[in-house]
């Protein structure tokens, strides 16, 4: 089969925009559905290799061009590990503890954590004073989300809020080590995305004997949320994450995180009988300010000059 011939539409790209976040907002449901019959570990490592799987077909289906820089390689296995394997890691433990909606809210950190590695530990970005407190609001957000006024205990749960913003802190470093080192590998979205999941997928078969052998308890759903969360929210909606990012820009594109909590959080009362705290949501729109303000969005005037930039800029995915 031949690669297609353009890139894809504008219109094509929305819908892309849209079945990514929403993919990723049931993720979570996904997760939660697949923790009651096997190990955490099992789930990340399950969704890591089904969505290799997903996208080498894919990629030999399409005749997809690889990379043969050891260079490049060496890159995509960073990524493989920082995207992929310890997020998974935190996210999949963390839902042991957390509602499914709560995990999607503390998952639209993830600009902010962009945010805060591009300008602090790669230096590839250089922020305003206003996009600055961006940053802190986003924090602000993240401490309402927690209460901390309700008592502050080390139980599990707040482990887990805590695991999930160093999920969401990977997907930051992941972020700017893309736009730092691998902004262009000559490689399409699909061969790239393929490229670190792949590498992801050894990186979690070599640590087999020590993280997955272990009793599972399978039945039809948890078997149906694995196939979804590996082949469709770990394998097909990154690619369509990455045509966004390469259409749009990375900001435009980040605000898939505007979608994913509302639909966990839906998709959570509906179907698994989750409540949420006045706290939360709250929490939630304080964040979503901080990243308005984060990326400059937030602005009079100039925006002709600023979204020329937002296209320049190289492209980094939102995932999850």
């Amino acid at each position: 089969m031949a690669r297609e011939s353009g890139p894809p539409s504008a219109r094509w790209i929305t819908v892309q925009f849209v079945l990514a976040g929403i993919v990723w907002g049931a993720s979570f449901l996904f997760m939660k559905v697949a923790l009651t019959g096997i190990s955490p570990a099992q789930v990340a490592w399950t969704r890591i290799l089904l969505g290799a799987l997903t996208l080498g077909a894919l990629v030999l289906l399409r005749r997809e061009a690889l990379s043969r820089s050891l260079r490049v390689w060496g890159h995509l296995t960073v990524l493989g590990l920082t995207f992929c394997v310890v997020p998974f890691l935190l996210f999949s433990w963390a839902q042991q503890h957390v509602s499914s909606g709560v995990a999607s809210i503390f998952n639209a950190t993830t600009p902010i954590m962009t945010a805060i590695m591009a300008w602090l530990v790669f230096r590839v970005e250089k922020l305003k004073l206003l996009q600055v407190l961006g940053i802190g609001v986003g924090i602000l957000g993240v401490i309402v989300i927690i209460a901390p006024w309700q008592g502050i205990s080390l139980d599990g749960s707040l482990v887990a809020e805590l695991a999930i913003l160093g999920a969401t802190a990977s997907y930051g470093f992941s972020f700017a080590y893309m736009r730092r080192f691998v902004s262009n590998t000559g490689m399409s979205a699909l061969a790239f995305t393929f490229g670190y999941i792949a590498m992801a997928g050894v990186v979690m078969t070599l640590l087999t004997p020590f993280l997955v052998l272990t009793p599972v308890q399978l039945d039809l759903p948890i078997i149906v949320s694995l196939v979804l969360l590996g082949c469709l929210g770990t394998g097909i909606a990154y690619v369509w994450n990455q045509n966004t990012v390469r259409a749009w820009g990375p900001t435009r594109a980040s605000t898939v995180t505007y979608i994913t909590p509302v639909v966990g959080v839906i998709l959570g009362i509906l179907i698994l009988g989750e409540t949420i705290s006045w706290n939360e949501p709250l929490g939630a729109l304080v964040v979503f300010l901080g990243i308005l303000l984060a990326q400059d969005r937030l602005r009079v005037g100039r925006r002709g000059h600023a979204e020329g930039a937002t296209a320049a800029a190289p492209a980094p995915s939102i995932s999850r």
